[in-house]
C-alpha cells in the first residue's frame, strides 16, 4: 500500500476527492464526467486514493431528527486525574455509551468533548444519570444543547481551496 504522506496529489486528485466527499456513491462514469476524465481513469485514481488510505471508508449520513434523535448535546467532561490509567479506564468506558456519537480527548480546561443524541430533554436526563454520571473518574460534566446547526461539513473547504 502506498504511503499517503508520500503520495503526490494533483488538481485532478483533489477534484476527485471533492466529488466523492459530496457523493460517495457516485459512479465512475459520472465521476469522470465531473472531473473531465474517462470512467477508467476516474476509477483508477479513486482506487489509488482508497488504497493510499486517504479514503479509508464510505459512510451514509442519516437524518437523526427524522429518526427521533433530534436533540444534540455537546458534553464537556473533566476528570479527577489525568493519570494514564485514569484516561484509559475512562476511554474504555465511554466507547460503550450508546447515546454518544463522538468523543475526543482535548487540551484546555476540559479533558473530553462528546456529542450525544437524544429524543427529548427527559431522555437526556436519563442519559445523564445512566450513562454519563456513571463513567469512571468524572469530576465535572457540562452540557450545552444545540439550538441550531449553522454549518456541518465532513471536511473543511480549505482542503480544496487553491487545489481544484
Amino acid at each position: 500500500m502506498p504511503d499517503s504522506a508520500n503520495l503526490d496529489l494533483d488538481r485532478t486528485d483533489y477534484r476527485l476527492l471533492r466529488e466523492i466527499v459530496e457523493d460517495g456513491r457516485i459512479s465512475d462514469v459520472a465521476l469522470g464526467e465531473r472531473v473531465h476524465l474517462s470512467s477508467t481513469a476516474a476509477a483508477r485514481r479513486r482506487k489509488m486514493l482508497e488504497d493510499s488510505g486517504m479514503v479509508p471508508r464510505y459512510t451514509a449520513t442519516l437524518d437523526l431528527n427524522k429518526l427521533g434523535l433530534g436533540i444534540v448535546v455537546h458534553v464537556a467532561i473533566e476528570l479527577n486525574s489525568q493519570a494514564e490509567s485514569v484516561l484509559n479506564e475512562f476511554e474504555s468506558a465511554v466507547v460503550k455509551c450508546p447515546s454518544m456519537s463522538y468523543c475526543s480527548f482535548v487540551s484546555g480546561d476540559t479533558d473530553f468533548l462528546m456529542i450525544v443524541h437524544v429524543r427529548s430533554f427527559e431522555d437526556y436526563d436519563r442519559v445523564y444519570r445512566s450513562e454519563l454520571s456513571t463513567l469512571p473518574h468524572v469530576a465535572k460534566i457540562r452540557s450545552s444543547f444545540v439550538m441550531r446547526r449553522v454549518a456541518q461539513r465532513t471536511v473543511p473547504q480549505a482542503l480544496f481551496d487553491g487545489r481544484v
